[in-house]
């Protein structure tokens, strides 16, 4: 083989550093986000965080690189308690109180026309409406009043300090507490409590399962209700006697419910129930009604709400005068980082050159790039957003009823940006609306035909079915077939199977289960 040179030309796409960041950066939740920016000002002795606006070419950003949707808004910079030891638990107790900051949002026109609204505050400014808030308690968001949410075992060790026990039997009572699910219920059996404390000896054992036995009797008669239950219908039992009402024949009946097996429960089998019980079916039927008033989950109300709390991104509103109203889309400045590079250790970095001088730059251009990929994400965001009020106005002013087919390849098509760029900005991204607060797919849907030759929005199909059911007659419930005959008559093609998805989908049970009894 001989051997040659050539020269070939070729093109490629090569991720500097600085697209890989701004990607990552672009895909992060708020929380996510935020924690970075926590990680950045630990590591990065040039950035820091300030709460005054500053300039943009403070950061050497060019407004030729900025899109379009920014419109020369300057940036800112931008317990589980231990498990116990033998039986020697303790249990932190906390509490507060605050409410979640309101803030102004931003505008677009009830004609169609978006309008960017120029405000400072919305790069580096706390909100200024404060809404419903105290003055007192104005600074406190919903993240600090989650954290102070008592939980399940807080609230049972306050009132366990009520009862005068002897030590051993708190110390029982204070271990069984701790060993309770999020639900509020005991999951294991006594007699594995007692072999996890005392895996060798089985007299110690015997004692254990003696001092649980009564701990438990004490701990099913706190609040809430159904507390400390080993089973469903253990939990539904407690909640019956806690009633006070046993001289009631339709509690009578309910208790004996429980006492077998709850599937027949969930089917509603009133024929097999009255057989086991030896009741009338009508008695059975006003146990069952008596039973679904009950909780299946007593501690479902103190699980940590700050799991659930939604910060929007971007936050939509209704202005002007009901003839001539607009929506104001801005973005949420409360989770905006401000930040920016430090000035004072900038200027030193410029006017000495000594050793180490390269490998400070390069920090000093990583915070420059950080900033910049930070506002390119809120930019983004931004447009994404004018975009999906744009196409869907509609449901701004009448509801989910009036949304329309949107898929990502009109937004992305709209903007001049990849389809993944628009997936990874609609992704764990929210949006406060005056019908709710949304994640941005929310304004995505599939469409499906209709007579005219038109398409109707899932999400509009969803919201019909669920206005179909809330008015059906609870005797005679609407059968999956029958709300696809009703969809027809609605000039909506759509099929059983489809109806059926889609009633799951918003957790609607089967028309058996939906029936009244």
């Amino acid at each position: 083989m001989k051997q040659g040179l050539s020269l070939r030309v070729s093109q490629h796409l090569a991720l500097t550093p600085q697209l890989q960041q701004s990607i990552r950066l672009l895909q992060l939740s708020t929380l996510e986000l935020a924690q970075e920016v926590e990680q950045m000002l630990g590591d990065n002795p040039f950035l820091e965080i300030t709460q005054e606006e500053a300039a943009r070419e403070e950061f050497g950003l060019d407004r030729a690189d900025t899109p379009a949707a920014d419109d020369g808004e300057p940036m800112a910079a931008p317990d589980v308690p231990s498990p116990p030891d033998r039986l020697a638990a303790t249990a932190d107790a906390g509490d507060g109180d605050g409410a979640a900051p309101e803030s102004e949002p931003g505008d677009w026109d009830g004609d169609g026309s978006t309008e960017m609204v120029p405000d400072d505050a919305e790069w580096g400014v706390d909100a200024q409406a404060r809404g419903k808030q105290g003055e007192g308690d104005g600074d406190v968001d919903a993240a600090d009043l989650a954290r102070g949410h008592e939980s399940l075992q807080d609230h049972l060790h306050r009132q366990a300090l009520s009862l005068r026990l002897p030590e051993e039997d708190r110390a029982a009572l204070r271990f069984l507490i701790e060993s309770l699910n999020d639900d509020g219920y005991l999951e294991d059996s006594l007699e594995d409590l007692a072999a996890s404390l005392a895996p060798d000896d089985l007299e110690q054992q015997e004692e254990l399962v003696h001092r649980f036995t009564v701990a438990l009797h004490l701990l099913q008669h706190l609040e809430p209700a159904g507390v400390g239950a080993r089973s469903l219908g253990e939990c539904l039992a407690l909640q019956l006697r806690a009633l006070g009402a046993r001289q009631d024949e339709a509690c009578g009946a309910a208790l004996a419910i429980c006492r077998h097996p709850m599937d027949l429960l969930a089917r509603r089998d009133v024929k097999r129930l009255a057989a086991l019980c030896g009741e009338t079916e009508a008695r059975i039927k006003a146990a069952i009604g008596l039973i679904a008033r009950l909780e299946p989950k007593p501690g479902r109300r103190f699980v940590n709400v700050e799991r659930n709390i939604v910060v929007p991104d971007v936050l939509v509103t209704k202005v002007g005068r009901a003839s001539q109203f607009r929506f104001r889309v801005q973005l949420n400045p409360d989770v905006m980082p401000r930040l920016r590079v430090h000035d004072v250790y900038a200027s030193a970095l410029k006017a000495h050159r000594g050793e180490g001088h390269q490998a400070l730059q390069q920090r000093l251009q990583e915070a420059r790039w950080f900033i910049k990929n930070i506002q390119q994400r809120f930019d983004t965001i931004l447009r994404v957003s004018n975009a999906i009020v744009e196409r869907q106005k509609n449901f701004f002013v009448h509801g989910e009823l009036a949304m329309r087919p949107l898929v990502l390849r009109e937004i992305a098509d709209e903007l001049g940006l990849h389809e993944s760029t628009i997936s990874r900005v609609t992704t764990a991204k929210y949006m406060a609306t005056p019908f709710g607060t949304y994640e941005l797919k929310y304004f995505f849907g599939s469409a499906l035909g209709t007579e005219t030759g038109g398409n109707a929005s899932s999400t509009a199909v969803r919201a019909l079915i669920k206005q179909f059911v809330a008015a059906e007659d609870l005797k005679k419930p609407l059968s999956d077939s029958q709300i696809s005959e009703m969809l027809k008559e609605q000039g909506i093609e759509c099929a059983r199977r489809t109806v059926a998805k889609y009633r799951e989908a918003l957790r609607i049970a089967p028309a058996n289960l939906r029936k009244a009894l």
